[in-house]
């Protein structure tokens, strides 16, 4: 049977699987995705879900500093072992997190760390949005939490798309390293500071930037 986009992309962030093997098992599912994470990992396609649970305390603090100093970033991400923590492949994944992190201007790492004051606040904000623009009163609920969704995108670390390669989110980007280093990885923290934070300045695009620099 065919099978829509939106289960082939939820079903490799739950998973960590392939594009194509995550469309096959979907495929052979019959288009069910409790399925289909079965198939995958009778295959062995979706062993980020059987190591998520795994402690993970080694790994990199990585630092990223874009435009001479403009804006600095650290984050916190950890492994299992020592070994791995020290890895090329590892240690790239760590520096593509923290140049992300200066082009994109995450606050949280996901949607659990968002406060329910500020989360309470938006959506105050999204319902009277709803409301001047017309909506029904009975539907305005529904829109609500679809424009939270957008605000988790934009806000959240795990839930945006990856600068390289905006096809995935940083959620899915984890998941496959999961599944191709073999250990637990997790993304604890972060800071980021921008010179002149708070100060009225010029609006840059950073993302542009950054990905100019990454080419050069």
């Amino acid at each position: 049977m065919a099978v829509n986009a939106s289960s082939v992309k939820e079903l490799r962030e739950r998973t960590g699987a392939g594009m194509l093997d995550c469309k096959k098992a979907l495929e052979e599912a019959n288009g069910d995705i409790s399925k289909a994470i079965e198939v995958l990992r009778e295959k062995g396609l979706a062993a980020a879900a059987n190591k998520a649970g795994r402690v993970a305390t080694e790994g990199v603090v990585e630092s990223y500093i874009h435009g001479g100093g403009r804006i600095g970033v650290l984050v916190e991400i950890n492994c299992e072992t020592d070994f791995v923590g020290k890895t090329d492949q590892f240690k790239e994944f760590a520096r593509d997190i923290a140049m992300h992190i200066a082009a994109s201007n995450p606050r949280y790492v996901a949607r659990e760390e968002v406060p329910q004051e500020e989360l309470e606040k938006e959506k105050e904000i999204l319902k009277a949005q709803a409301l001047n623009e017309g909506k029904p009163e009975k539907i305005v609920e529904k829109m609500v939490e679809g424009r939270i969704g957008k605000y988790y995108e934009e806000f959240c670390l795990l839930e945006q798309s990856f600068i390289k390669d905006p096809d995935k989110t940083i959620a899915t980007l984890l998941k496959e390293k999961i599944s191709t280093i073999g250990e637990n990885i997790s993304i604890r923290r972060f800071v980021r500071y921008e010179l002149g934070e708070g100060m009225e300045k010029k609006v840059d695009n950073f993302v542009e930037e950054v990905m100019a620099q990454v080419k050069n």
